[in-house]
């Protein structure tokens, strides 16, 4: 049987666009080490409201500089909260599923903790499981990669450099001789190795990881101004020379203006 002129075309037609779909998912697979496999669901709420917070202690997310595209971490990933801060570039595995939204991506925030759930199988619910590498999405970042009736979908990451606008934020908690410094709006890797705390007349105090994003050391350091240096994850070493002035009380925020570029 012989086509017609029109129905040729038609035929060749859809030929081509299947063809430029099969090669649009191809390139939405990655074919190098760089990229990971993992899964995602998503919490918060439409407007992601109920995922300010968490376990990195930033509270107002958009305050803090990380604003509605973050994520909450398994326990692989979140490694004690040493991530805290950290940036990752995720897409949807088209060659998995159809709830995916192809030709999209999102890069999100690390800001909080998804706790295991050992009553239920980690290929059944208990998505943060240990070993797994699962990421709980505020809903709008996740609802720009995957269908939102699918609830779960398998994503490929990479760790990716954050871009933030100002510099690097300092929050004094604690009381007495206990001082608690969350330190937030973080560039570059986006997470702390090390820190170090010097008043005006002290020398150079080590301090230790609480929780989440929050470090602290036990000295008196009440009326005197604060110097902080900083190890970024990425290996780059900042001193931030009296950031803080003598006159500081708990609960004070103090912004800079420099930055990690890696």
């Amino acid at each position: 049987m012989f086509l017609g002129l029109s129905s040729r075309k038609m035929a060749v037609g859809m030929r081509f666009l299947q063809l430029f779909a099969a090669v649009l998912a191809f390139c939405f697979v990655p074919a190098n080490s760089d990229w990971i496999p993992a899964t995602a669901t998503f919490y918060g709420g439409a407007d992601g409201s109920d995922t300010m917070g968490g376990a990195c202690g930033y509270e107002n997310l958009y305050v803090a500089g990380y604003g509605i595209n973050n994520v909450a971490l398994s326990t692989a990933l979140f490694n004690d909260g040493a991530s805290c801060g950290q940036c990752y570039a995720i897409i949807c595995d088209t060659s998995k599923t159809d709830m995916c939204k192809p030709g999209t991506s999102i890069t999100v925030s690390a800001t909080n903790f998804c706790p295991p759930n050992w009553d239920l199988p980690s290929d059944n619910s208990g998505w943060c499981n240990p070993p797994r590498h699962h990421f709980d999405m505020s809903q709008p970042s996740w609802e720009n990669i995957g269908i939102y009736r699918a609830g779960i979908i398998p994503v490929f990451y990479q760790q990716v450099k954050c871009w933030k606008q100002g510099g690097v934020r300092f929050t004094i908690n604690g009381f007495n001789y206990f001082e608690l410094v969350l330190v937030a709006n973080i560039a570059g890797s986006g997470s702390i190795k090390s820190m170090s705390v010097k008043g005006t007349n002290t020398a150079w105090i080590p301090m230790s990881r609480n929780w989440g994003a929050n470090w602290h050391c036990l000295s008196g350091l009440v009326g005197q101004a604060l110097s902080f240096a900083i190890t970024s994850t990425g290996g780059q070493y900042l001193v931030f020379q009296d950031v803080v002035p003598a006159w500081w009380q708990f609960g004070q925020t103090f912004t800079t203006w420099r930055q990690f570029d890696y």
